[in-house]
């Protein structure tokens, strides 16, 4: 009970005076849409894409992010097209987050070995609490817990808005970078008062490296993600093993505390992928959080060869 009142005493003060953040995925390249927009349309064939994650299940389910996503290129337009949908729940139901996301993407060749994909997306958001869950400090006695009513107004539970990002990836045979700025307007999620969602920067690096020339079907993936939004930051650094249908993936996590190490299993058979991932915490919360579990399944569609040649996108599918 009071590692539920704390969490949710957290949710409010964060939602509805301060400063809201994003859901965060371990599996970042099994949620590509998410991590960057540019990345929308570079399979060879249409993808479809669903996520699953469940953070700090040991307090009380607190945080469970679901989304599913379709992407393909398109030729008339040069280039490709993406949606997804996300549900966020945190606090057991008292926030509540559903955004509906729609991405372009533009693909340029610059030479024979390189290539630059920008990606532009524009999200409808809507936001709602449970009034009759909150809790807030003035309804808290020290002994007796929660026995006073609150003096706070709440002026809506629900909190619609637009919101746009950008993202650029380039890339080799081996090789590729991006970056992308989410939040672009920084739009006001407050319900009490105006809480501005801060920009959320990521910039990411990595490459598929042939384990050696006898084996071309294993290889290794090192990579390096830095998000920034708000007072927050965070760096992810890790590497994949790919052997067959077989991935292997270890990454740490660290920010403004240290915070996970990232176990990840991914299984490839015909069309379809399937991972599992689980984040070992490590910060002052490790004992009480349950770690983090996440599950991605996505499944490429048949497709007829390209008429228009692009280059596609060599890195890891989760």
């Amino acid at each position: 009970m009071k590692k539920g009142l704390i969490i949710i005493i957290t949710l409010v003060s964060f939602s509805l005076k301060s400063f809201g953040q994003d859901p965060i995925f371990s599996q970042f390249y099994a949620n590509r849409l998410y991590l960057n927009p540019a990345f929308a349309g570079t399979a060879k064939c249409p993808r479809l894409t669903m996520n699953y994650r469940n953070q700090w299940p040991g307090i009380d389910n607190s945080f469970i992010t679901t989304t599913a996503s379709y992407d393909k290129q398109v030729d008339a337009i040069k280039g490709g097209i993406g949606v997804q949908l996300l549900s966020d729940r945190a606090g057991e139901g008292v926030l509540n987050t559903t955004q509906a996301s729609f991405m372009y993407s533009y693909q340029l060749k610059v030479n024979r070995k390189f290539s630059i994909r920008t990606g532009f997306q524009a999200t409808f958001v809507q936001k709602s609490i449970n009034i009759n869950n909150l809790r807030f400090g003035d309804m808290i006695d020290a002994r007796r817990g929660v026995v006073y009513q609150t003096q706070e107004q709440i002026n809506s539970d629900n909190n619609v808005y637009p919101d746009f990002s950008f993202g650029m990836i380039g890339f080799s045979e081996k090789t590729y970078f991006g970056f992308a700025v989410h939040h672009l307007t920084a739009p006001d999620e407050g319900f009490i008062d105006v809480a501005t969602l801060p920009r959320r920067f990521t910039v990411h690096f990595g490459a598929v490296i042939p384990w050696s020339l006898r084996s071309e079907d294993m290889s290794w993936s090192p990579n390096v993600i830095f998000q920034s939004q708000g007072q927050a930051t965070e760096i992810n650094v890790g590497s994949y093993i790919k052997k067959g249908p077989l991935s292997l993936g270890t990454w740490y996590r660290s920010g403004n505390n240290r915070d996970a190490i990232i176990s990840i299993l991914g299984v490839e058979v015909d069309k379809y992928k399937f991972g599992y991932s689980y984040d070992f915490t490590v910060s002052q919360l490790n004992g009480q959080t349950g770690g983090s579990h996440e599950v991605s399944l996505s499944y490429t569609f048949p497709c007829r060869p390209k008429k228009v040649r692009f280059e596609t996108i060599s890195c890891p599918s989760f």
